[in-house]
């Protein structure tokens, strides 16, 4: 099958033909339907965050499972299948207590480059490939167990599908898991981006507001006026202290909530420095395995703020994830719009170099 392979950081995403091995025990094969272009993989490609090589990149995106391992009792051929990059397992501590995106198997999986029991169904002859946060849907097919997985409905299309499996439920997960009781209260947004923009739709549904949204391009500001921010702020025309005070004249004070969407520490300081007493930042962007941000102490005790870190919005993909989509085919979820531009699977490099010069949506890879 054909799959977009990083061989080495700085390089480009190169399409090879590899072989994938049939489905292990508690695995489904998927063929894959739709790939979204997620920031995340920049962070891989640049060798910012290390990862087992030579890889097949893709985590966020959805297929129609053609075969079945043994033992698996959770799916068919022919289901509709969101992939999760958090398997899970359902008996370790994080899973037995209400924390799944902390199951232990993610490590495994990210650390290994293979599936759940550590090993990979890809190679190109005697060469061991591995596998992406246990997905690598940048390809025409994939093997992944049965555990990162969640069914879909036949209706939903399959460019919303794939982007709601991570950049919407991250967004709109951190405000509505993490964020509290924000009805009429007022929320600020770092970062545009699709999972920005899924935070603006979270902000909406819970009545937050204000709801303020700060970027530095115009036209992703101009799509999260239309998703319900309130205000927007230009980073582009002002420097950081500038931001938070006008976050802080827009918010009255500033905001209960802040979340960074981004993942720099520039924006995650602007954020903690936006929070009215007693607030909430919340991180929710990666950064360099490296980076650091250095917060105040004595603001961090005198205005008894809060700052907490949020992976995959905090989710229960299993539960949540059919909730989500719910509510889009309720209309009440204008998923639609966070759409950008389709590729074939030839075109990933060309994806996230547009990624890269600030393209506006969620782009959507079509293998």
């Amino acid at each position: 099958m054909r799959a977009a392979v990083l061989r080495e950081p700085g390089t480009p995403l190169q399409v090879e033909e590899v072989e994938l091995d049939a489905p292990h025990h508690g695995e489904v094969l998927v063929r894959v339907e739709a790939a979204g272009v997620c920031h995340t993989e920049l962070h891989y490609m640049a060798g910012d965050i290390p990862c087992p090589l030579p890889i097949v990149l893709g985590h966020e995106g959805c297929g129609v499972v053609e075969e079945v391992g043994s033992g698996v009792d959770t799916l068919k051929v022919g289901d509709r299948v969101s992939f999760t990059w958090r398997p899970r397992c359902g008996f370790c501590e994080f899973c037995m207590t209400g924390r799944p995106v902390m199951c232990i198997y993610g490590r495994v999986q990210a650390r290994s480059g293979g599936l759940m029991d550590g090993t990979s169904r890809l190679h190109r002859g005697g060469e061991q490939v591995h596998h992406f946060l246990g997905v690598s849907c940048f390809a025409e097919r994939a093997v992944v167990s049965q555990r990162a997985v969640v069914p879909l409905p036949e209706d939903v299309p399959v460019a919303v599908a794939a982007v709601t499996g991570c950049a919407v439920i991250t967004g709109l997960g951190a405000v509505v898991n993490v964020g509290g009781q924000l009805a009429g209260r007022p929320l600020l947004v770092i970062g545009a981006g699709g999972v920005g923009l899924s935070a603006v739709m979270g902000a909406v549904l819970v009545g937050a507001g204000p709801v303020v949204v700060v970027d530095m391009a115009a036209d992703k500001l101009e799509l999260a006026r239309q998703l319900g921010a309130t205000h927007t702020v230009d980073a582009g025309s002002l420097d950081a202290a500038g931001v938070v005070a006008a976050v802080q004249d827009l918010t009255g004070g500033g905001a209960e909530v802040a979340l960074d969407a981004v993942g720099s520490p520039h924006t995650l300081r602007q954020a903690f420095t936006a929070l009215r007493p007693g607030g909430t930042a919340i991180a929710v962007g990666l950064a360099a395995v490296d980076a650091t941000a250095s917060i105040p102490i004595n603001e961090l005790v005198q205005q008894q703020k809060h700052l907490v870190g949020s992976l995959y919005g905090s989710a229960n993909p299993p539960v949540d994830l059919p909730r989500i989509l719910a509510l889009y085919q309720a209309g009440r979820l204008p998923l639609e719009a966070l759409l950008g531009a389709q590729y074939p699977l030839d075109g990933v490099e060309d994806a996230y170099r547009a990624l890269r010069d600030g393209a506006t949506g969620r782009a959507v890879v079509v293998p």
